[in-house]
């Protein structure tokens, strides 16, 4: 393993860390698994059914744009989390801003309850897309949109279950591999989690390890 990749490691916390001093904003950064993924569920069957009965789409086509939103949103799951989530902190208000949005998640991975954007962050987020893909798509919005937003629900319950279950011993595993890696060895690569697509697009596949550090992921994302 080279140096860069030492220096993004980080020690490992238990429990959950107050994050603000106001009890209601620090309230908010805490959400359990089951609301946006519920939320977010409902509101893609109601765009596909608006799109499909009020806006007169046909099957074929309202599944092509659901897909297509779907494709799209791994594609922003990927920039996020590579130049968002980990913009340098070149400055105390960036540093705060890294940490307080995933370097949190990071120093404190088994926190459970952190594995979700807000709701009411979500919502709002939605809600501008919503403005800027009709803007840009016009009907198709319904279609596209349901798409994206199920994308993002099914990263979440990824996410989530590769914090919270032991990797499976099926084809799922490479997710539970592949992010743990992010986590516990290059936090420089792996950005993909529901999907390690862009990361061979992009090229911020993991470097090769020796057997022994990849044999040290062991059952669990989360080692104790």
């Amino acid at each position: 393993m080279n140096m860069e990749s030492t220096k993004l490691k980080r020690p490992k916390h238990k429990g959950s860390p107050k994050l603000f001093n106001n009890p209601i904003l620090e309230k908010l950064t805490h959400t359990h698994i089951s609301l946006p993924l519920i939320i977010f569920g409902v509101i893609s069957v109601a765009l596909v059914y608006y799109g499909i009965f009020d806006r007169g789409f046909e099957a074929p086509a309202m599944i092509g744009l659901f897909l297509a939103g779907l494709f799209f949103f791994t594609f922003i799951e990927y920039v996020m989390h590579r130049y968002l989530y980990h913009i340098p902190a070149t400055t105390p208000k960036k540093q705060k801003l890294s940490y307080t949005m995933h370097g949190v998640h990071h120093d404190y991975p088994k926190d459970k309850s952190r594995l979700a954007m807000p709701p009411i962050l979500s919502l709002v987020i939605a809600t501008v897309l919503f403005i800027i893909y009709r803007a840009v798509l016009g009907d198709y919005v319904f279609g596209f949109l349901a798409g994206f937003l199920i994308g993002y629900a099914a990263y979440l319950a990824v996410h989530y279950s590769v914090h919270a279950f032991k990797v499976p011993n099926n084809f799922l595993k490479i997710l539970w591999h592949h992010h743990s890696i992010h986590h516990y060895r290059e936090s420089d690569r792996a950005f993909g989690v529901s999907s390690p697509l862009w990361d061979q697009i992009f090229r911020t596949m993991p470097r090769k390890a020796p057997n022994s550090q990849r044999a040290a992921v062991g059952t669990s994302i989360d080692p104790s």
